[in-house]
């Protein structure tokens, strides 16, 4: 369902392999959590297709700025999402909400619903994960960051929280 997004999603990291494996494990988080927290299908799909999409915006952010900051990823992966689901066919109300959702996808202060909550927080595990923080910065996220019990779940699951 979501092949062609990954593809393209390739095609503009072609030979990055950290973002393509960073970006098919937030993927494959963001399925699990929204599959289990989301029963509005709508919902449950933007969640997934950001999260294929929501670092889409980081060669451009690199090639503008010469950084990766969260906050420039936010401003230049929208359009590429955008042009990227409109010449795949999605809706506009769906593709409105996946550039939004990568608009905010550094912003944990202002998440607005659960599509964007799936978001923040499996791309957090994998952060965490790719990061090497230690138990005191991953018990401070399992506060501050996470609200669904299956996100609080795999964090546990995955760092041996007790």
């Amino acid at each position: 369902m979501y092949s062609k997004i990954i593809l393209r999603m390739m095609d503009i990291n072609k030979g990055n392999m950290e973002i393509i494996n960073h970006t098919l494990k937030v993927h494959a988080i963001a399925m699990t959590i929204a599959e289990i927290e989301i029963e509005d299908m709508t919902k449950r799909r933007t969640a997934t297709i950001a999260a294929i999409l929501h670092d889409i915006g980081i060669l451009q952010s690199l090639k503008k700025y010469n950084s990766n900051a969260g906050k420039y990823q936010e401003i230049e992966g929208p359009p590429i999402a955008k042009a990227i689901l409109e010449e795949l066919g999605y809706s506009k109300e769906v593709i409105e909400r996946v550039c939004f959702l990568i608009s905010k996808h550094h912003t944990y202060h202002e998440i607005d619903d659960i599509d964007h909550r799936v978001l923040i927080e499996a791309d957090f595990l994998v952060n965490l994960d790719e990061g090497r923080f230690d138990e005191s910065t991953i018990l401070s996220a399992k506060d501050k960051v996470f609200e669904t019990s299956t996100g609080i779940g795999l964090l546990d699951k995955i760092y041996l929280i007790d």
